[in-house]
């Protein structure tokens, strides 16, 4: 059963990539948006902005990270409601695979699009000057940090996939997570915000997740933040990935 789960995976997942191959724009849609972003409010903004780091780039680039996964996934609900619409999921349905193999194949293809489009705006981010003088394996836990935050959202991002009733619907949902990050540590430190807007920002998700990857590529101890920001993936995740195969089965039953 594994064997088929993993080749049935396979074979979808070449389908997605290929069309991710043959119409590139959502990639280069999915940049855009951060790389402007950060080269507004590095160049813009930047100077007025007291964020206590010698590089206002280096303390931004975490919070333009998760943006970017933010605006990425909005397509993984973009592609599977048009599957759904199109017929093409209960014509895989009729065949001999694994039925939880079409959503598998979204999510990996999501996860292959974002992992492209970061390193698109981290390469952005070293011709502003970004550095950091963080080892390998401090380099291999910020990019465990985004796989793992890109599979969280993504599985949400299936939820709306499955169940929107127009292609906005599907796509939209992804608005509120954007916005997310203007309200939390990744601009500007929380304690210059006032007392209530400081306290969602504090116990917010985002916070947690940009702190922890602006300390382990400036070398500073990470302390709680990576595990209260592991935690918040993987409990996101979980319960996601629950939402979205009930939606899934209730979908093709």
């Amino acid at each position: 059963m594994n064997k088929h789960f993993l080749g049935d995976t396979a074979v979808l997942l070449g389908r997605s990539l290929r069309h991710i191959y043959r119409s590139p724009d959502t990639i280069i849609t999915t940049a855009i948006m951060p790389i402007a972003l950060l080269l507004m409010f590095v160049y813009v903004f930047g100077g007025a902005i007291d964020s206590g780091s010698d590089s206002y780039v280096n303390y931004l680039l975490p919070g333009i990270l998760v943006i970017t996964i933010a605006s990425g996934i909005s397509y993984t609900a973009f592609r599977l409601f048009q599957d759904l619409q199109g017929g093409i999921v209960a014509r895989f349905q009729s065949m001999p695979i694994a039925r939880t193999s079409v959503l598998w194949a979204h999510v990996l293809t999501s996860l292959v699009a974002n992992l492209i489009s970061l390193v698109a705006v981290v390469g952005v981010a070293l011709l502003m000057g970004f550095r950091s003088g963080a080892d390998v394996l401090d380099w291999l836990a910020v990019a465990g940090m985004l796989a793992l935050l890109t599979l969280a959202l993504t599985w949400l991002a299936v939820v709306p996939g499955l169940t929107a009733k127009s292609v906005d619907g599907a796509g939209g949902f992804s608005y509120p997570l954007i916005f997310l990050p203007f309200v939390s540590s990744a601009f500007v430190p929380t304690d210059t915000m006032p007392g209530p807007l400081r306290a969602f920002a504090e116990h917010q998700p985002v916070t947690a997740i940009v702190n922890a990857i602006r300390d382990l590529y400036n070398q500073q101890p990470v302390g709680s933040d990576i595990w209260t920001a592991l935690g918040w993936c993987v409990g996101i995740l979980v319960v996601a990935y629950l939402a979205a195969t009930v939606s899934y089965r209730r979908r093709i039953a």
